[in-house]
This record gives C-alpha cells, structure tokens and sequence, in this order.
C-alpha cells in the first residue's frame, strides 16, 4: 500500500514538472516568434529610403552640409548623399547601357538619400514624418522629398498589427501558463494531504509546514524552466540550420538570454505563489 502510494505521488510529481516545461516552452517560443515579428518589421522600416532632390546646379559642399545636418537629427539613422555623376553612374548599371551617350546629357539630379530609427518613431510617426518633410522641402536647395507613402503606411499598420495582436496572445498564454501550473501544484499537494495532516497534528506551524513543498516547486519551477530553455535552443539551431534564417547570430544572443531568463523567474514566482497558497488552504480545509 506505502509502495503504491509512493509511486502515485512520484507520478505526479512527474506529471507536474513535465507540464510545467511544457506550458514555459510553448510560452518561451511565443516569446521567440514575438522578437522576431518585431525586429524583421523594424528592419524593414530601417529600410525604407526618403529622396531628398537637390537643385542640378548644387555646389558638393552644400549638399555634403546639408548631409551632415540632417545625419545630427534625433530620429535619422542614415545619410548618403548621390552626386549626378553617382545617380547617372547607378542608373546606367541598372540600364545596361551608358544613356548619357545616347541622350547627350545628364537629366539626373542630385539628391540625399535617408533613413530613419524605427525605434525613434512612436506612435506620431506621420507627424515626425510630415515635419521633415516640409522642414526640409523650404530649403533654397532642396526641390522636394520624395518617398512611397502607400509601402510606409502599410508597413506601418502591419508593425503596429502584429505587435498588438503578438502582445496580447503571449498575455493569455501568460495566463494559461499560471493556471496551467497552479493547477498541477494543486493536485501534486492535494495528493500528499496525509502529509499535510500528519505535520499540523504534531504542532507544526504553517510557515514550517509550507517550507519543504515551498522548495521543491521552485526547484521544479526551476528545472522546468531550464528543461524549456534547452528545448527552445535546440529548436533554434534546428530551425537555423534548416532554414538559413540567420536565428543564431550573435546579435540575437542577448535577447535569447534575456527570454530564458524571463522563463526561469516566471516558473520560480508562479510555483512559488501556487504552493504558498494551495498549502495554506489545505490546512484551512482539514483543519
């Protein structure tokens, strides 16, 4: 009887730290899919050019000021200033062909190319936007700001998108994830209530009763955690391997440790909590 009882409790001990791993996995690749979501979008609007035209007749040495002063502004990521000989030169390899001989001048002109910080462009991005632009546009030398509105505002849209709805799926399985664990740490104590019994019938003391159950579930939140952790970077190199997706860089290093140690404090405090609670309510039911 004492054997089956004992493996009964094994089991579910087993059972409880296998389901924790498993919600902290599911949780910890949400958080994954999320990162990355975020940072391909960002990359993306890093990647859009606005053309800022200058007049054909610009000296060099005003435009490369120009350069450098918009290069100083809080939100500008990247300058590159292209002569008409650079745009003719470009344009020619694009043609294949050299078009200055054919047509017998240059109807290119000159003009800054810029790129702006995702990351320095909140919510009023199309007012920072539309500001530059008309800061800009009234310089003697400028003709105007060029740039493909229909790509920035739907590239905009799908940003904010994704990031909302990315945001609000990894708070509910946030939320599976605590009831998830609570409720396996329920059973597992429900379980051992004899235990429970035994102590508090010999004058124990709730703080002394709750301590062993107290440690062993942070160590199996713990351990659950780290289990998660493993099996996420495998999955990485897996899915880096197959898919050439660049996954493994270091660049991403710090926000893969910053995620798994995310995973080892959400499994420690939920475990924690759940067992400080369903012990005291134990005992407030039997005795």
């Amino acid at each position: 009887m004492a054997k089956r009882k004992k493996t009964r409790q094994q089991g579910s001990l087993s059972a409880t730290l296998l389901g924790i791993t498993i919600a902290l996995f599911m949780l910890g690749m949400l958080l994954v899919i999320e990162y990355h979501s975020y940072r391909l979008t960002h990359d993306a609007q890093e990647r859009i050019t606005y053309k800022v035209d200058l007049l054909p007749d610009v000296e060099d040495a005003q435009a490369i000021h120009l350069k450098d002063s918009i290069a100083q502004f809080q939100y500008v990521k990247h300058v590159d200033y292209i002569s008409r000989e650079k745009a003719a030169e470009i344009f020619s390899e694009d043609l294949g062909e050299d078009f200055i001989g054919f047509i017998g001048y240059n109807p290119l002109y000159p003009s800054l190319m810029v790129n702006f910080r995702a990351d320095l462009l909140p919510d009023n991005s199309s007012r920072i936007l539309d500001n530059f632009c008309s800061q800009i546009g009234k310089l003697d030398i400028v003709t105007g700001v060029t740039y493909q509105e229909n790509v920035v505002n739907e590239l905009r849209d799908v940003f904010y998108n994704i990031t909302w709805f990315l945001i609000i799926f990894v708070a509910l399985l946030l939320i599976i994830t605590i009831i998830l664990i609570d409720s396996l740490i329920r059973i597992s104590l429900h379980s051992q209530r004899e235990t429970l019994r035994t102590m508090s019938m010999v004058g124990a003391g709730t703080g002394f009763i709750s301590r062993p159950f107290v440690g062993r579930s942070i160590a199996y939140g713990a351990i659950g955690a780290v289990v998660a952790d493993i099996l996420l970077a495998i999955g990485l190199f897996v899915a880096d391997y197959n898919l050439a997706a660049n996954l493994m860089d270091s660049t991403h290093l710090p926000w893969y440790a910053a995620i798994a140690l995310l995973l080892i404090i959400i499994g420690i405090v939920i475990a924690w909590l759940s067992t400080t609670f369903a012990v005291r309510k134990q005992i407030r039911i039997h005795y």
